[in-house]
């Protein structure tokens, strides 16, 4: 599995990260299992916030034989200096690990979030303490937001953006098109989520993913690959899949089939189809 360069941070990651939330709620056996599983198969870019339940205690114990040959990537869904800072150096002890390689605002959804992240006494003032005591090295977001995102984009020179580009909405609505091409044009990393979201959940469907607020598209099908190919064709640096350890195995076996065999009109044609079949019940991220 080739690596990708992920924008201006000098990182070089494969292009499936492996979030953290996989390992919620996991023994510490099977958390060390799945973690040296994706480090055999070449990943290196790992995901993780406190938001996660004991996620990142998990994942710290697991990725300790191999923190300095990883990039990990924590988060903050704090926007005060004060909280933030305290949630990062907990972080930082779950993690057992020194610094983190990206740290992001977390969840950046709402006007709200971005006006109390930038005001004085605001978690940026935290992500600039955090460069200074060499705690975090790079320092990005992450948004439901597209309208929120520009905006953060627009204040800060963030170096990655994590982001909810689901095929559907991008289908049925542009959504996420802009932001694509603000991130290309500042060589900012770009990460993607939600590429294997199908719908949201209906109401008394039996939810086979535990840990997923929505319900991914059928693993092993054709829209499954062409979901993956859509978000690399929107200029995707790296993949995060569900937080399931099978989801996160079937996009690692096939990443490299949708890096060999881009996109094609018969692959939108299939989204196209599958989206207007599910409008009025797609993920609820537009702005």
């Amino acid at each position: 599995m080739d690596k990708r360069r992920l924008g201006k941070t000098g990182f070089v990651i494969a292009p499936v990260v492996f979030g953290g939330i996989i390992n919620t709620d996991e023994t510490q056996n099977d958390s060390d299992r799945y973690v040296a599983f994706a480090v055999d198969r070449g990943i290196n870019y790992f995901d993780v916030a406190p938001t996660y339940g004991n996620a990142e205690e998990r994942l710290g114990a697991a990725l300790k034989p191999y923190r300095k040959n990883v990039f990990l990537a924590c988060k903050t869904t704090e926007r005060s200096a004060k909280k933030s800072k305290a949630e990062l150096l907990t972080s930082l002890k779950l993690l057992q690990t020194d610094y983190f390689d990206t740290y992001q605002l977390h969840s950046i959804t709402t006007a709200e979030d971005v006006d109390e992240a930038f005001a004085k006494d605001g978690v940026m003032e935290t992500i600039e303490w955090a460069k200074r005591e060499g705690l975090i090295r790079k320092a990005g977001i992450t948004a439901h937001s597209e309208k929120n995102a520009l905006r953060c984009l627009g204040l800060y020179d963030f170096d990655s953006v994590l982001f909810t580009l689901n095929w559907a909405l991008s289908m049925l609505y542009d959504y996420g098109g802009k932001l694509a091409e603000t991130v290309k044009a500042k060589d900012i990393g770009f990460l993607i989520m939600k590429v294997l979201a199908h719908r949201m959940w209906l109401e008394g469907e039996e939810r086979t993913y535990k840990k997923a607020w929505y319900k991914p598209v059928e693993m092993g099908g054709e829209l499954a690959l062409a979901a993956i190919k859509h978000a690399l064709s929107k200029g995707a640096d790296a993949l995060v899949p569900p937080g399931d350890y099978g989801a996160f195995c079937y996009m690692l076996d096939h990443i490299d089939e949708a890096l060999a065999n881009p996109l094609t009109q018969a692959d939108v044609a299939l989204l196209k189809s599958e989206a207007d079949k599910i409008k009025g019940n797609e993920l609820n991220l537009r702005d």
